[in-house]
C-alpha cells in the first residue's frame, strides 16, 4: 500500500484530534483520573505504613539477642525474650502448611482438571467459599471439639489443625484459579503427544500454575501466622521451650507470637508491654519475609 492509498484509508480520521495535548477534554479527563487515583492509592497505603512506622518505633528499641533466646519474664521481672513462641509458632504453622498444602492442591487439581463440572466439584466449591468468610474462633472451636477433647489437651497439633481449615480455601480457589488460566493449547498439544490427564496435569498444568499456587500458599501461610483467636482454643500458651533436654513437648499447650502479644498487650507493666511491640514487629517481618521469598520462588518459575 503506497502513501496516496494510505492516506485515502484513513481520510476519515481526525489525527489532530487524537494527538495529547492538554487542549483536549479527554486528555484533562485522563490526567485528572491519573492524579486521582494516584491520591487514592496514597490513602489507602497510609494505615499500612502508619502501623509499620509505628511498630518499628515502639518496637524497635527493645529488640535484641536476648529476645530470641529466652522465655518470657514473669511479672515484676525485667528482660526476657520470646524465643519459645516464635518456635512455636514456626511449628504451628508448619502442622498447619503439611495438612492445607497438599489437600488444598490436589482438591484444586480434581476441581481444575478432572470433574470442573461435577457435582462433587460443586459441593467442594461451594464448601471452600462458605470457609473463607469462617469467623476464625469457629475454627479453633472446631479443632477443640475434634483434637483437644479426643487428646486429652491443649498442644500443637490441634493449632495446626485450626489453622489448616483457615488456610485451606485460600490454597483451593487461588490453586484452581491458577490452573484455569492455563492455555488450552497447551494440554491439547501433550495430548496430541500421547500424554494421559494425570501426567497433563502432573507435567503441564501444575508446573505452568505454580506462580499462582505460591502466591495463595505465601498469602494463606501469612493469615495463619497471625491468627490468635483459633490457638486459643487450641495451642493455648506455655512459658517453656517446645523442645528442651531432647525431649519434644508437641502435645502439650505451645506459646505462638499471636497469643503472646495479646497476653502480654494487656498487662500493666511497660516491659510485657515493650515486649509485645517487639513481637508484633518480629510477627510483620517473619510474614514480610514469607512474602519475599514466595516472591522470589514464583518469578524464578515464570523465568524458567
Amino acid at each position: 500500500m503506497n502513501t496516496a492509498e494510505i492516506a485515502t484509508e484513513f481520510s476519515d480520521v481526525d489525527f489532530p484530534r487524537l494527538e495529547r495535548s492538554l487542549r483536549h477534554p479527554r486528555t484533562l479527563f485522563s490526567i485528572v483520573l491519573s492524579i486521582g487515583t494516584g491520591v487514592a492509592t496514597i490513602i489507602a497505603c497510609v494505615p499500612l505504613f502508619s502501623v509499620l512506622i509505628m511498630l518499628i518505633y515502639r518496637g524497635g528499641k527493645k529488640l535484641s539477642l536476648a529476645l530470641f533466646t529466652e522465655l518470657p519474664p514473669t511479672a515484676f521481672e525485667e528482660g526476657g525474650g520470646f524465643g519459645n513462641a516464635i518456635v512455636g509458632t514456626i511449628v504451628i504453622v508448619s502442622i498447619a502448611a503439611a495438612i492445607a498444602i497438599p489437600v488444598g492442591i490436589l482438591t484444586a487439581v480434581f476441581l481444575a482438571e478432572f470433574g470442573p463440572q461435577s457435582k462433587t466439584a460443586s459441593i467442594a466449591r461451594f464448601c471452600a467459599k462458605t470457609l473463607t468468610g469462617l469467623p476464625s474462633i469457629l475454627a479453633g472451636v472446631f479443632a477443640y471439639a475434634a483434637i483437644v477433647l479426643a487428646t486429652g489437651g491443649y498442644s500443637a497439633p490441634a493449632g495446626g489443625v485450626a489453622l489448616a481449615l483457615l488456610m485451606l480455601p485460600t490454597v483451593i480457589l487461588t490453586a484452581e484459579e491458577s490452573m484455569r488460566m492455563v492455555p488450552v493449547k497447551m494440554k491439547e498439544a501433550a495430548i496430541g503427544m500421547g500424554c494421559t490427564p494425570t501426567q497433563v496435569a502432573w507435567k503441564i498444568v501444575l508446573p505452568t500454575a505454580l506462580p499462582g499456587i505460591l502466591t495463595g500458599v505465601m498469602l494463606a501461610v501469612a493469615r495463619a501466622a497471625g491468627e490468635t483467636a483459633p490457638l486459643l482454643f487450641t495451642a493455648l500458651f506455655s512459658n517453656y521451650w517446645i523442645f528442651e533436654d531432647g525431649s519434644s513437648q508437641v502435645m502439650e499447650p505451645t506459646a505462638s507470637l499471636a497469643v503472646f502479644i495479646y497476653n502480654f498487650s494487656g498487662m500493666p507493666f511497660e516491659n510485657q508491654i515493650e515486649m509485645a511491640w517487639a513481637a508484633s514487629l518480629i510477627l510483620v517481618l517473619m510474614v514480610l519475609t514469607i512474602n519475599i521469598i514466595g516472591q522470589i520462588i514464583s518469578s524464578r518459575a515464570k523465568v524458567s
